[in-house]
């Protein structure tokens, strides 16, 4: 392992390969030890899906299952977008899923790992990351999943619970659009509710994709 990844000044800025691809980057962030998060994750969790991906679901960070498996978007909350996506007819293969922050903060209870929300130095650290994803990919829609994407993506003003589903300005898509985490519906008390709003939220996304 080079100096380099051991040693990053607080940002992995200074990984980013020279003409990056998804393979480069995902390789080179496996050393990643911008931020303190590398010492308690198993591993890092890079994004996946389609090279000429359509949109990109954004989400705030690897949970318990993604942290052992190193795959995003494979644990309950997953399961869950799937199944929304498979609703509004949007391919799981033809998108692409990652986080704003590539390992899983956590803390001990009894046996159990217990998400722990990361802070904007640990966000603001792995940020290169994801703004090297986006341009790799140059996605058509941008979909913020959760208040820490949404805060990190599109500002630290907005506010999914009053601006979830509007279009909304950014500079790394042409579409850009909030929604509620899906690990959020699985700790709401109607469930079956929360989740019909989701898919009402991607069946905005489906028809930005569709349109023109």
């Amino acid at each position: 392992m080079s100096q380099l990844s051991i040693d990053c000044d607080g940002t992995a800025a200074p990984l980013i390969p020279e003409r990056p691809s998804l393979k480069k980057l995902r390789e080179a962030a496996a050393g990643c030890k911008a931020c303190p998060l590398w010492e308690t994750g198993t591993q890092t969790v890079f994004g996946e899906g389609a090279a000429h991906a359509d949109v990109v679901f954004v989400g705030e960070q690897p949970g318990d299952r993604e942290d052992l498996e190193g795959r995003p978007f494979v644990g309950p909350a997953g399961q869950l977008l799937d199944r929304a996506l498979e609703e509004v007819e949007i391919d799981r293969s033809q998108v692409y899923v990652t986080n704003v922050v590539k390992h899983f903060k956590w803390k001990p209870q009894g046996k159990r790992r217990i998400h722990q929300k990361p802070n904007w130095r640990e966000i603001a650290a792995c940020r290169p990351w994801l703004d090297a994803e986006v341009a790799v990919l140059t996605p058509h829609v941008l979909v913020c999943l959760g208040a820490t994407a949404a805060q990190a993506l599109l500002g630290r003003d907005f506010r999914v619970s009053r601006q979830r589903g509007d279009l909304v300005d950014s500079p790394l898509a042409p579409k850009a659009i909030a929604t509620v985490h899906p690990s959020s519906i699985l700790r709401a008390e109607d469930r079956e509710a929360e989740f019909r709003e989701f898919v009402r939220d991607l069946e905005k996304v489906a028809g930005l994709i569709k349109a023109p």
